[in-house]
């Protein structure tokens, strides 16, 4: 199999949305004219905007004090999700977040 020379830039595709929520992401889904690399920007942004929504949600329950837990658990998750998908990624592998909506579909 014949990797092409885009493996940094899929790796920190996923890292991005580790510091950057959705605007790391997005900015390498528009920035880039590589399929591979687009598609992993694409699950990326599906997961980060799926977060985004997850903490909405928490910051509603945290008025019945469950949401303080479940953003804790949310940050937890979001780094774990995010550092697995980096080390596919590595690998050339597309993996797809669990938990997460699919607002973009892979092309």
């Amino acid at each position: 199999m014949v990797k092409s020379d885009n493996t940094t830039l899929l790796i920190l595709t996923h890292v991005f949305g580790l510091f950057a929520s959705f605007i790391g992401p997005l900015i390498v889904l528009n920035s880039s004219k590589d399929k591979e690399v687009k598609n992993h920007a694409r699950v990326a942004l599906n997961w980060q905007i799926s977060m985004l929504i997850y903490f909405a949600i928490s910051m509603v329950l945290m008025f019945i004090f469950v949401g303080f837990i479940l953003i804790f658990v949310l940050g937890i998750i979001n780094w774990i999700f995010c550092i697995t998908a980096a080390v596919k990624a590595s690998d050339h592998t597309l993996w797809k977040y669990p938990l997460s909506i699919n607002f973009l579909r892979l092309k």
